[in-house]
């Protein structure tokens, strides 16, 4: 159950209404790597948690923190849309530049669709995507996705950070950037103590037999690049992070084997092979007149 409470979080209020800076501030709304991904990502990693007690509860809370982030950004956008121009035009010269600016710089869905407030979309005004988010069952798996989205995220709220001056949006960016740090933090620590516990552990599915793998290539570093450095870094020798084996480089890859011959699906498919039109037509009428696959 989710219960709304009438406050925010954090402050969300502009010094002055600002409408192209509330369209770069959708994408850490709506974006990949944006406030509506890591709440319904951590949303839904809760309800598919198989793992009672500490793990799930991290999930719930910090999901639930997150949905109040969205609030946060779509708040702020709406501030900064508050005052913005309606963008009525003489004929089709743009006199007034900030009319020009608002034309030229913002997202017209913005005024024409939400009527100055902010959209489920990114700063392109792409919408959200619920492909966007990671939720498999394994939380070794899902820990470490989510300090990768933590980090993205903090990323772009950063450079969002340098494109304004404007105090009170810099306030809010600045929380947010810390409460960033806390989550990459947390995922990180949790991922750390699933592997200490003992209830997952690398490779990612640790319970998947090592005897189905072919063990022969499983620590290989294959040089794919023209390239000599990678062999420098501690992926190409030494004991490898899971600690069931040594790394080692191989500086060119192996020949490889033959390519198969193409396919032949069904004609009905009617891809274009080798076999004369006539027939592969003749085919299909009896595989009808059959009932065959």
């Amino acid at each position: 159950m989710f219960l709304h409470r009438q406050t925010l979080q954090h402050q969300a209020k502009p010094d002055q209404p600002d409408a192209v800076y509330a369209r770069k501030l959708q994408e850490v709304l709506g974006g990949q790597y944006g406030e509506i991904t890591v709440a319904m990502q951590y949303a839904f990693q809760s309800w598919n948690a198989h793992l009672p007690g500490k793990y799930r509860d991290l999930l719930f809370g910090i999901g639930t923190e997150e949905f109040g982030h969205v609030e946060i950004l779509a708040t702020m956008i709406a501030q900064l849309l508050e005052k913005a121009p309606v963008g009525v035009t003489e004929g089709a010269m743009q006199d007034d530049p900030t009319v020009a600016a608002v034309i030229g710089g913002t997202d017209i869905q913005h005024a024409i669709v939400a009527g100055a407030g902010a959209r489920p979309v990114d700063s392109m005004g792409n919408p959200w995507s619920g492909s966007y988010i990671t939720a498999s069952g394994n939380l070794l798996a899902d820990f470490t996705a989510n300090a990768n989205a933590e980090m993205q995220g903090r990323v772009q709220v950063a450079r969002l950070y340098h494109m304004t001056d404007d105090t009170g949006v810099r306030d809010l960016l600045g929380f947010l950037l810390a409460r960033d740090t806390m989550h990459q933090n947390q995922w990180l620590a949790a991922a750390a103590e699933l592997r200490a516990e003992g209830v997952e552990e690398l490779p990612v599915p640790s319970n998947f037999p090592l005897r189905h793998e072919d063990r022969d290539v499983a620590y290989q570093y294959i040089n794919f690049s023209d390239g000599a450095h990678a062999s420098e870094g501690s992926w190409a020798s030494g004991p490898t992070p899971d600690g069931k084996g040594e790394f080692t480089y191989v500086a060119e890859p192996p020949q490889g084997v033959p390519m198969p011959p193409p396919t032949h699906p069904d004609v009905r498919f009617y891809g274009t092979t080798e076999v004369p039109n006539v027939v592969e037509k003749a085919a299909g009428t009896v595989q009808d007149a059959l009932g065959k696959e």
